[in-house]
């Protein structure tokens, strides 16, 4: 088994819902037109339920085969927003909205699961039913928690849960998986110092936030180097620094620091958060600054299932003709993570060739990807849902 036969034939008119929603980019809860243009086409496409408004603006649309002995239920996730992002591509189907673009391929997943759905409900060789899972604000906004609160796995009887997500520098067409922790959690802190300003010529009269967050940025770097073990993957980053001063001759009365934090467990993630906070109260109070901190958790780490990784490793495996498994993690985060603790599944990485990064203004999802991942959901539907045809 490869690449459909029909995706060659159908990658045309993929392309172009793509392109439609390249050059109209929505952001986080507000995809109505994208969503809009999602439940219309599933309906075109003779799609047995198509619900809107889940989790806000999600969409599910569900896919009946041929039979139904098992009454089992497969969910099949893409997400829709963009990002709040200038595009610099050139491309002749760009972003027509000033701010907003594509760069991170998920109008490249919806069409993908798109064309997935359009291929499923001509087939229908399969014993089950698949439930398309179109997400709104992945970017940021937990749309995946969302949808689950909506009531998404318990409302259509999902049992397991898959996603995919484009892979900058994978060749075209390669899948790549691991089982176990796939992507980090991502949590976020802000830091408000409040001390004494005053005249840079008299710091003695003074409290100098600037100082006091200096060290404060320093010392956070000790949680990875001395609180973690070594073989544990967590990143500490300040990210903003902002003093309530613009001037070189005065000592900040105040200094506004952001930043995140990044681990692949929940024990490492734990005490990141209990040394960040033990570093910043203790490295004020020794300068005699106040502070206050908010810490707040972000989406959770991205574990694939270890069955489940092994059902995706094979359909795409049959689709590329191998698969790169055990993969090192990567610490950029995914609220699909939500879904994998909601339900056992997997997610796996599509190449997107020698293309910008992801999250950059020159990205652009590779169009030549689109049949593998389109085969990869179907394949993986046939297998886990396979007809009885004795």
């Amino acid at each position: 088994m490869a690449v459909r036969n029909r995706f060659a034939e159908l990658l045309p008119e993929i392309a172009g819902w793509r392109h439609d929603f390249h050059e109209n980019p929505e952001i986080l809860y507000e995809v109505h037109r994208t969503a809009a243009r999602v439940a219309e086409l599933c309906h075109s496409f003779g799609c047995d339920a198509v619900t809107q408004g889940i989790g806000r603006t999600g969409v599910v649309a569900l896919i009946h085969g041929k039979t139904n002995t098992s009454g089992r239920v497969i969910g099949l996730r893409a997400d829709m927003d963009a990002l709040p992002i200038h595009e610099i591509t050139g491309a002749a189907y760009a972003s027509k909205v000033a701010g907003k673009m594509h760069a991170c391929g998920h109008d490249g997943h919806t069409s993908i699961l798109l064309g997935a759905a359009k291929y499923l409900a001509e087939t229908r060789n399969f014993d089950g039913t698949v439930a398309l899972i179109f997400q709104p604000a992945e970017e940021g906004g937990a749309g995946a928690k969302a949808m689950i609160d909506d009531g998404l796995m318990e409302r259509f009887g999902i049992s397991e849960v898959y996603g995919l997500h484009n892979a900058p520098g994978l060749p075209v067409g390669q899948f790549a998986i691991r089982s176990g922790p796939l992507m980090a959690s991502a949590d976020e802190f802000t830091i408000r110092l409040t001390g004494k300003g005053g005249h840079a010529a008299e710091p003695h009269r003074s409290i100098d936030t600037t100082l006091v967050g200096c060290h404060i940025v320093v010392a956070l770097q000790s949680v990875v180097s001395r609180n973690i073990d070594p073989l544990d993957s967590v990143v500490v980053t300040v990210g903003t620094f902002q003093t309530d001063s613009n001037a070189s001759n005065v000592i900040a009365n105040s200094v506004v620091m952001e930043g995140t934090v990044r681990t692949l467990d929940n024990a490492a993630r734990d005490t990141a958060e209990e040394r960040v906070r033990a570093i910043v109260t203790s490295t004020a109070a020794a300068f005699g600054a106040q502070v206050q901190i908010d810490y707040q958790r972000g989406y959770p780490v991205t574990v694939n299932a270890a069955q489940n990784t092994e059902y995706a490793a094979q359909a795409a495996a049959a689709v590329a003709g191998g698969v790169l498994r055990d993969i090192k993690p990567i610490m950029p985060a995914e609220d699909f993570s939500y879904m994998l603790e909601a339900r056992p599944g997997a997610y796996i990485f599509l190449g997107n060739g020698d293309s910008a990064m992801c999250h950059h203004p020159a990205y652009d999802f590779n169009d030549e990807a689109i049949p593998a991942g389109c085969s990869f959901f179907v394949t993986l539907v046939e297998q886990r849902l396979p007809l009885d045809l004795t």
